[in-house]
């Protein structure tokens, strides 16, 4: 086969390239592959740069990497020998102070992330030690426990007199700016890079996705070991994105090859 356009992979990583054990192993060969034909594989996720940066030191990946839900965007200058970055979003402080407000107004206590325990982020998240440090060095978003689904939209409209988004995950929710998300960030690396004809193919697994998977020339769903996110399903249906055939990363690693070798 040959590659004759320029293609970008940006992934999201929990319940996407991993299951939610953490285990990327059925991606491995497809990453290596990918790296053999010069397609930059860019994670688009919910966790911290502290703890993408030792995922793409475990991985071999130089390219750049967006954090905390499209908050920002970092890469490596190697002319300069440092890292650069971007920030689209407001910063943590700032959001933290939102959170609170959008408490007060729905008349509950909407519980962040960073004011659990590590021994209830163990419980939630599966994370423990230096891993729960990593997931804490938040800068540009606030995530926090999911409240009853029968708020959720009444939430969404009182974030948006904040200039806030409220996106929810697989295990949180999360807080950003208006300003950013994953697909806005994904427009703003392309033009950073002066990359307007790049394809993007994205990849993603829950509602916190949906700006990514709608920025992408191709959008692939990843389900979990239950099927796709019930967030994602409307997509699928209206064929608006292509369902992986398999959960986790060994559905990521199929849908990747068999889109490149198809198109």
């Amino acid at each position: 086969m040959i590659i004759s356009k320029d293609w970008w992979i940006v992934t999201d990583i929990d319940g996407t390239l991993m299951d939610h054990d953490y285990n990327y192993d059925p991606a491995l060969p497809t990453i290596s592959w990918l790296k053999d034909i010069g397609i930059p594989i860019i994670p688009c996720t919910s966790k911290t740069a502290t703890e993408v940066r030792s995922l793409r030191e475990e991985l071999g990946l130089n390219d750049p990497y967006i954090v905390e839900n499209g908050g920002a965007i970092y890469g490596f200058e190697a002319s300069k020998r440092k890292e650069w970055e971007l920030i689209l979003g407001k910063s943590f402080k700032e959001l933290r102070l939102i959170l609170d407000s959008i408490s007060q107004e729905i008349g509950y206590s909407l519980k962040p992330l960073n004011d659990l325990s590590h021994a209830e982020i163990k419980s939630l998240t599966g994370l423990k030690g230096d891993a729960i440090l990593k997931a804490l060095d938040r800068k540009w978003s606030v995530p926090f426990l999911n409240p009853p689904s029968s708020d959720r939209d009444k939430l969404i409209e009182i974030a948006k007199k904040f200039d806030a988004n409220i996106y929810k995950g697989n295990r949180m929710s999360h807080l950003l700016s208006q300003a950013s998300h994953k697909g806005l960030a994904v427009l703003k690396l392309k033009q950073y890079l002066n990359k307007p004809d790049v394809k993007i193919i994205g990849l993603g697994d829950s509602h916190n996705d949906i700006p990514l998977l709608e920025a992408a020339d191709y959008s692939i769903v990843v389900p979990g070991n239950k099927g796709p996110n019930e967030f994602l399903l409307e997509g699928i249906e209206k064929g608006e994105y292509i369902l992986a055939p398999k959960p986790h990363a060994e559905g990521w690693a199929i849908s990747i090859r068999n889109l490149l070798n198809s198109v």
